[in-house]
């Protein structure tokens, strides 16, 4: 196996290391959380698979931009929430229930969103080439949902032992993830920098991940840690999902990873003081149980 061959099964293994730490800090009953609240579980749909793939598609139409570049961010905006980001928002509000929940809940669907709304795209962009939903099934099943299950069965009858690895592992994917993610960055840098230098396509990927926030946040309801959960996920997006989506359109691989991989950069950047806000705004209210008054 070369080494151009190892680099995407590296990144997928990171992945799945990740998850499965969330999944070892995570219960089964987190999984069906956002269900029993259809209220969150409406608007949540509503903020990521529909407000912001209009968004990207209006911005991509407004915007002087070259016709992959506008592929890859209304591929961006309709990918589902990405297997990293329970983690992250677990340490913004302090609950694993909301995060895991829309995790799974979005990936399950996107199975039958994601190809439509890479249909319609196509049309809309007179590009052809369609998604096949097998594919986005395989890639949320073996990024998602099977490394979750793995840490949740070892968090429920091993929970001594997987209290002690979930740190190690997540460390190790972490480590694993930047090691491999740093060759592909360094092969796609020209494109990087082509994208950076036509302006228009950086400010696009800006304020696409700023209005993905902001609508998250709005869109959240009365509960504070419900803004800030939905708010994070609708401004991330699932990078192998994108890229799937992306090369269905017939949009060249380095394209696509540079236009990825800056908004993925950018998400990342603007959700720290977005955080730090959060953080700041919870530690000033009154301590109460999770998962009321939404």
């Amino acid at each position: 196996m070369t080494f151009a061959a190892l680099l995407p099964l590296a990144i997928t293994t990171s992945i799945v290391l990740l998850v499965v730490g969330i999944g070892m800090h995570s219960r089964p009953r987190d999984t069906i959380a956002l269900i029993r609240q259809p209220g969150l579980l409406l608007r949540s749909l509503l903020s990521m698979n529909v407000v912001m793939p209009l968004v990207a598609a209006g911005m991509a139409f407004a915007f002087d931009l070259p016709g992959e570049v506008k592929v890859a961010l209304v591929a961006l905006a309709m990918a589902p929430v990405p297997p990293l980001l329970p983690g992250k928002e677990r340490k913004a509000v302090g609950d694993a229930s909301y995060p895991v929940g829309l995790s799974i809940t979005v990936a399950l669907l996107a199975i039958v969103t994601v190809p439509v709304t890479a249909s319609l795209a196509a049309s809309a962009f007179d590009r052809a080439g369609e998604i096949a939903p097998l594919t986005v099934a395989k890639t949320v099943l073996i990024t998602v949902l099977l490394p979750l299950a793995v840490g949740m069965v070892l968090q429920r009858w091993l929970p001594a032992w997987a209290e002690k690895l979930a740190r190690p592992l997540s460390l190790f994917g972490i480590g694993l993830l930047v090691a491999s993610a740093l060759p592909v960055l360094v092969s796609v840098w020209p494109d990087v920098r082509a994208l950076f230098g036509a302006g228009n396509g950086v400010f696009a990927i800006v304020g696409l991940a700023i209005v993905g926030l902001a609508v998250g946040h709005g869109l959240g309801g009365p509960d504070p840690d419900s803004r800030t959960v939905l708010a994070l996920s609708t401004a991330s997006r699932h990078p192998a999902v994108a890229l799937a989506v992306t090369a269905a359109g017939g949009v060249p691989t380095r394209t696509a990873l540079a236009a990825i991989l800056c908004y993925l950069a950018v998400a990342i950047i603007i959700s720290i003081p977005y955080i730090a806000w959060r953080k700041r705004a919870s530690r000033s209210r009154p301590v109460r149980t999770v998962g009321t008054s939404r």
